[in-house]
């Protein structure tokens, strides 16, 4: 990620005023946001190009329900992992950043964690976002894609789908969950025909699989609201977080993929016909 700047939630300033805004036209009419909605969140950022278009004002929550083997950040897999905040204090300093992020075509990214483990604290900070004008993602790994309404996702520009395998048992052996359920939200997104960025993370010996990448690349290729493909480089800059933590880095060892293998997966997803970076 190229961060522009980094705050911990700490820092987040206490005030209160109401959203304002003008609601975007072409929009549903809906409730207006709960600005009295709570969350637990682990921090805020704001980072350029890789979390949606433009720069962009990226919410993490606290909370997870998959167990990934490569995450980089165990400290949100609880909601003991964030701090219990108000949706009008987030959406406080949306607004001073909107501006900014207006001029770049830019937005406000919900991520975590899983945003969809807090659906009334998400729902609540996307609707704010749209009626600041702004632009919204929703980066998720769809597991909990049964909880994000319809009325959650009228509010939903974009969603940065991660999807950790194709193949059912290597995804519960990366994750510790089922496939299904996360498949069935990327269908759900086709048929209200909401753009979606597919995030895939490249471990060599593990995800890098030819059944794996071809199975994905041809499940992708056959969703025609599949915008691009993000093929990511593993990296293991969270082991520290594990020891911190007292937990057991269970890939330790493993090599990072160099350009050579991450090309070569690009290639997979580009030969069936899909965007790729």
């Amino acid at each position: 990620m190229n961060k522009v700047l980094s705050i911990p939630i700490e820092a987040i300033s206490t005030a209160s005023a109401e959203v304002t805004g003008v609601p975007d036209p072409s929009r549903p009419a809906h409730p207006p946001v709960e600005v009295r909605a709570y969350g637990n969140v682990h921090s805020w950022d704001l980072s350029m190009g890789v979390d949606g278009p433009g720069n962009r004002f990226v919410v993490f929550t606290a909370g997870c329900p998959l167990r990934c083997l490569y995450c980089q950040n165990p400290d949100t897999w609880t909601a003991g992992g964030g701090r219990r905040t108000p949706v009008r204090e987030v959406l406080d300093h949306i607004r001073r950043y909107a501006p900014t992020l207006k001029s770049t075509g830019g937005g406000v990214t919900i991520s975590g964690g899983e945003p969809l483990a807090q659906p009334r604290f998400t729902a609540a900070v996307l609707r704010g976002a749209r009626e600041l004008g702004l632009h919204t993602a929703l980066d998720t790994c769809g597991y909990l894609g049964r909880l994000a309404t319809g009325t959650m996702l009228a509010d939903v520009d974009l969603v940065l789908l991660d999807i950790k395998s194709y193949l059912p048992d290597l995804y519960r052996r990366v994750t510790g969950r089922d496939l299904a359920p996360t498949l069935r939200f990327a269908e759900r997104l086709e048929e209200r025909d909401l753009p979606v960025w597919v995030r895939f993370v490249l471990v060599p010996g593990l995800t890098d699989t030819p059944a794996n990448l071809e199975g994905l690349a041809g499940y992708l290729a056959g969703r025609r609201n599949v915008e691009r493909v993000d093929v990511l480089a593993y990296h293991r800059l969270g082991e520290a977080k594990y020891e911190s933590l007292n937990r057991r880095y269970l890939l330790a060892g493993v090599p990072e993929p160099d350009e050579t293998q991450l090309e070569l997966a690009r290639q997979v997803f580009r030969d069936h016909g899909l965007v790729v970076t």
